[in-house]
């Protein structure tokens, strides 16, 4: 296992659809996974989809412990793997949140997201995995899904004026 740089926006690879995994059960996916998880864990995220580490594969890593002051102990999200995830909104009611994403380090901003969702995808072992997710658990899964697409929080933001720097006292939420 090894913590792997994460790259930033602008990136090429963050900015096109990935590619479809196949066959979760390879060897080399087990070991892109290690990666991930280590890589996640080392900078203090909640997930992380491989575009991030420059692998342009439709895989995700995300954990949201009940109790974590940042999921605001709403649901719980075990550390979930998904190979080529599919989302199904279940309640188009949009709840907008402040997000941060490693490949945007040092800022956050306000994102709308569907509050309910059905996720499906594969596990390491080829197992189908589906859940449905509300409030932050939905909005993680999300977010590394958007990874997949080429798409960064920033542009979901329905307000680019609330993007700010995470270090800025200057004002109060």
């Amino acid at each position: 296992m090894s913590v792997r740089p994460i790259l930033r926006m602008g990136h090429p690879v963050l900015r096109r659809r990935a590619d479809p995994v196949g066959d979760p059960t390879r060897p080399e996916i087990a070991a892109l996974v290690e990666d991930m998880v280590e890589t996640m864990q080392a900078a203090h995220g909640r997930g992380i989809a491989a575009p991030q580490i420059g692998v342009s594969l439709r895989l995700v890593v995300f954990h949201a412990p009940l109790g974590d002051e940042n999921a605001r102990g709403i649901e719980d999200a075990p550390l979930t793997v998904l190979a080529d995830p599919v989302i199904e909104v279940l309640d188009p009611v949009m709840e907008s949140d402040w997000e941060g994403c490693l490949s945007v380090p040092g800022m956050a901003g306000v994102v709308p997201r569907a509050r309910a969702i059905r996720y499906r995808g594969l596990d390491l072992s080829g197992q189908r995995v589906e859940r449905v997710a509300h409030g932050f658990h939905a909005r993680v899964v999300q977010h590394e899904c958007d990874h997949l697409d080429g798409i960064l929080y920033p542009q979901r933001m329905a307000d680019i004026g609330t993007l700010r720097f995470l270090d800025d006292e200057s004002f109060e939420d």
